[in-house]
């Protein structure tokens, strides 16, 4: 069977979350199943599916939180994400209530990894390199972020390195987000989706050859 072409995410998937929001259980996960698997996650594996050949394979994140050690024990995400790759840099794109996001980059690296990166940061060559990047980047609307961001610069490296405001970054990642519109329920979705993650192409290049 052919896969259905991706369409959007219709108001009742913004309504989903909307609700979840308002009332994070059981209960109203499983009176609203078919919404999320109908309206959430099925436009997300057809966008996944028309991105892959571009951007690599795609998953989606499972909709369960991770309780364990979280002193916030609801049991649903409230977004539903996915990732595009499978290498060291990855595509990444999330639907919610409040929008799309979409981004791409090395975004909780191991300590290798993050070693590599540093080393490559601090490297003038490389280093002038990925601020170029950052700064096309950043003109282009885009935010660039990590999992965590040093207040202090990292053990090793000198506080007035001239790419000191990188080195504290724990990786490096790339992101724009757009609030809800009529464009969510139509192809323009896919269309801003494509466009950021090919924006965030030359940062995945980067990491790729530098840390990967």
């Amino acid at each position: 069977m052919a896969a259905m072409a991706f369409r959007g995410w219709p108001i009742e998937a913004v309504e989903f979350y909307e609700g979840l929001e308002a009332d994070n259980s059981k209960v109203y996960w499983q009176d609203h199943k078919t919404t999320y698997d109908q309206q959430v996650r099925a436009p997300m594996e057809e966008l996944l599916a028309e991105l892959a050949d571009d951007f690599g394979t795609g998953k989606v994140f499972r909709p369960y939180r991770d309780v364990r050690f979280s002193a916030d024990k609801t049991p649903y995400k409230t977004n539903c994400a996915a990732q595009l790759g499978d290498g060291l840099a990855r595509g990444y794109v999330s639907f919610s209530a409040e929008g799309l996001s979409v981004g791409s980059g090395l975004y909780m690296p191991d300590a290798a990894a993050l070693k590599r990166f540093r080393d490559a940061v601090a490297a003038e060559t490389s280093g002038a390199q990925l601020a170029r990047i950052v700064a096309e980047l950043h003109r282009g609307g885009y935010q660039t972020m990590a999992h965590d961001v040093l207040k202090t610069a990292p053990r090793g490296f000198p506080p007035d390195h001239p790419r000191i405001e990188l080195l504290r970054h724990k990786g490096l990642a790339m992101m724009k987000t757009w609030p809800v519109g009529a464009w969510l329920g139509t192809r323009k979705a896919k269309d801003r989706v494509v466009a950021a993650l090919r924006a965030g192409q030359p940062l995945n290049e980067w990491l790729t050859r530098r840390v990967g």
